[in-house]
């Protein structure tokens, strides 16, 4: 008998090591392309604003919901040119068994499209891709629990700018999200940003203005998943929907590949369509930020 409950209690450490583990894997990455696909097809264009962007947060919504998550569109108004728009981010939370006071990991992608691009522009790679990754890497991580820290994750509205970044022009989303996290006083552990990672040719770089250990982390994720190669911290200072949260304080970066194409041709432009993305990139990348949450939730 003693020995059953030693051989009981071994086991159980061990469920207790590993639980909350998080994995990312081939039919999650074909899944998050045909989510991509999908809000393309369905949403196109989705400019901030816009009656097509709020249907696809609706749309976002919808399909968190109907993966157990407990989403909820959060509209709201704020200034852009032109005066006050109308914008709608999509909120996902996964609580931790530590309570709200438990210390929040954020995930974070938008999903509008830029609106000077020309007519027919899809944003496939541009916001639909990293929608559908952020979509099944919620599905990863519900099914994982629990976790130590709490999770939210963000699809939000607003992030391009209609003609320059500034105060009223773009990120929207992000500001509104980040003074919600503020205004409830959490504790933010660090926000992970994805953009534009379906780039059948990927490379992500992480931005030099991102916080360095967050960077550093990320880093040691890739090499742990034998993904070092596409993966590096740029020379550039990049401004993105992480921004918000940075400016806050808080620990943040962005994993983002801003060399669609050749030269970048193919950013802002009709040609971001999907035939330019590839579940094949959505699966580095989604293994990438898996296992980031690994590293940071063992923390």
């Amino acid at each position: 008998m003693a020995r059953s409950v030693i051989l009981f209690a071994a086991l159980m450490s061990a469920f207790v090591s590993t639980a909350g583990w998080v994995t990312f894997t081939a039919a999650d990455a074909t899944n998050a392309y045909a989510s991509a696909a999908g809000l393309v097809k369905g949403f196109t264009p989705r400019h901030a604003g816009t009656p097509g962007a709020l249907r696809a947060a609706e749309w976002i919504c919808a399909r968190a919901a109907e993966a157990g998550l407990s989403a909820r569109l959060d509209e709201f108004r704020a200034m852009a040119p032109g005066g006050e728009w109308r914008f709608a981010n999509v909120i996902a939370e996964i609580p931790s068994p530590g309570g709200v006071a438990a210390p929040w990991i954020v995930f974070i992608s938008h999903f509008d499209t830029y609106p000077n691009a020309g007519q027919g522009f899809e944003g496939a790679n541009d916001g639909a891709s990293t929608t559908g990754l952020l979509l099944e890497l919620a599905k990863s991580l519900a099914r994982s629990t629990p976790h130590r820290h709490n999770i939210a994750l963000l699809w939000t509205d607003g992030e391009e700018a209609r003609y320059a970044y500034g105060p009223d022009d773009g990120f929207q989303g992000s500001k509104r999200a980040a003074a919600e996290f503020k205004r409830l006083g959490r504790s933010v552990a660090a926000v992970l940003n994805l953009d534009m990672l379906g780039d059948r040719d990927l490379h992500i770089e992480l931005p030099a203005n991102a916080t360095p250990a967050l960077n550093e982390t990320v880093l040691k994720a890739a090499r742990r998943m034998g993904l070092a190669s596409y993966i590096s911290i740029g020379g550039l200072a990049v401004f993105d929907d992480y921004s918000a949260f940075l400016s806050n304080g808080w620990p943040a970066t962005d994993l983002i590949d801003f060399s669609f194409g050749p030269k970048n041709r193919w950013w802002h432009v009709p040609d971001d369509t999907m035939d330019k993305i590839s579940a094949d990139s959505l699966l580095v990348a989604g293994r990438i930020a898996a296992e980031t949450f690994n590293l940071l939730d063992a923390r």
